[in-house]
C-alpha cells in the first residue's frame, strides 16, 4: 500500500446520518478531520492515499454503515491512452486556452459556477450557493490548491476545474461549465483529459477523481478513463468495470 504515515497524531469524527446524494433510500455518514495546521500538504497527501477526499479545510471518507458502494478512484496518468470517443472530444476542444491560476474566486467564475448548478443540479444544495459560499470553496484551503480556467477563443470563460496538487498526483476537486456548450466539446470530460496530460507535464503519477459508484449515472464518465484504480481493503488495485461506456455523461468531480 502506497501510503505514507503521518506525522502527527490526527482526530477523526464521524457525521450523523444523512440522505445519500448517489443511492436513493440510503443513508451516508462520514469519517472527518481537520486539516489546517503545521504539515497540512503532507497529512491530505497520505489521507488522499488512504482513499480520503478535500473539501475547505477538512478530509473526508465515507464511514456508511452495511454500505462500501462509494470506491475512491484514480486515474494512472502515465499508462492513459485517449481513444475514440476521447480522442475526438480532445480533438474538438482543442481552440480552447488554459491558464493555472490561484486559488482566488471572481464574479466570472461564480456567474458560470452558478449557471452550470441551475442547469445541471438544480435541486441540490449547490445551487443555492451565494458568492460568498463559492469564495469559501475556493480559497479556504489549508494546502496547494489551484484553478484552471477553460476559455474559448473569443476569451470567453467556459469551464473551470479546481484542483489540488499531491506530491504523486493531481486532485479534481470540483469542475464546472457552460451548460449551453456544444454537446460534441463534452466539457467536462475534457477537463479530465486535461489534468491527465498536465499531470504528466508536473512528471506525476495520478488523478485523483474522488469516489465511483457502479450504480450511478452521474459518476458513469469515470470509466472511460483507463487504466483506472480503486482503493479498497487491499490498497490501490486496478479496478476493472466492464466495457466504457460510449455516452456522453458530463459531471462536475
Amino acid at each position: 500500500m502506497d501510503q505514507t504515515p503521518l506525522k502527527k497524531p490526527q482526530f477523526f469524527f464521524t457525521t450523523a446520518p444523512m440522505p445519500c446524494p448517489y443511492l436513493e433510500g440510503r443513508l451516508e455518514r462520514k469519517i472527518v478531520t481537520d486539516l489546517t495546521g503545521p504539515g497540512a500538504d503532507d497529512v491530505h497527501d497520505a489521507l488522499s492515499r488512504a482513499g480520503f477526499r478535500r473539501s475547505h479545510t477538512i478530509a473526508y471518507a465515507p464511514a456508511c454503515p452495511g454500505c462500501q458502494a462509494c470506491l475512491p478512484v484514480r486515474i494512472v496518468a502515465g499508462a492513459f491512452t485517449a481513444r475514440g470517443t476521447l480522442k475526438r472530444i480532445r480533438k474538438a476542444n482543442a481552440d480552447l486556452s488554459v491558464t493555472v491560476l490561484p486559488a482566488s474566486a471572481t464574479a466570472e467564475q461564480y456567474q458560470l459556477f452558478s449557471r452550470y448548478q441551475q442547469a445541471r443540479h438544480g435541486d441540490s444544495d449547490m445551487a443555492l450557493m451565494g458568492f460568498f459560499d463559492y469564495r469559501s470553496m475556493v480559497e479556504d484551503s489549508p494546502i496547494d490548491t489551484a484553478m484552471a480556467e477553460f476559455r474559448d477563443p473569443d476569451g470567453t470563460l467556459v469551464a473551470g476545474c479546481l484542483l489540488d496538487r499531491m506530491n504523486d498526483g493531481l486532485s479534481a476537486v470540483y469542475s464546472f461549465f457552460d451548460p449551453d456548450s456544444p454537446p460534441k466539446r463534452s466539457l467536462g470530460t475534457h477537463m479530465v483529459l486535461w489534468l491527465v496530460q498536465q499531470a504528466r507535464t508536473e512528471g506525476l503519477d495520478y488523478v485523483y477523481l474522488g469516489y465511483w459508484i457502479e450504480d450511478s449515472r452521474k459518476m458513469a464518465y469515470k470509466r472511460r478513463f483507463r487504466p483506472l484504480e480503486a482503493f479498497g481493503a487491499e490498497g490501490w488495485q486496478r479496478l476493472e468495470t466492464g466495457p466504457s461506456p460510449d455516452a456522453d455523461t458530463d459531471d462536475g468531480a
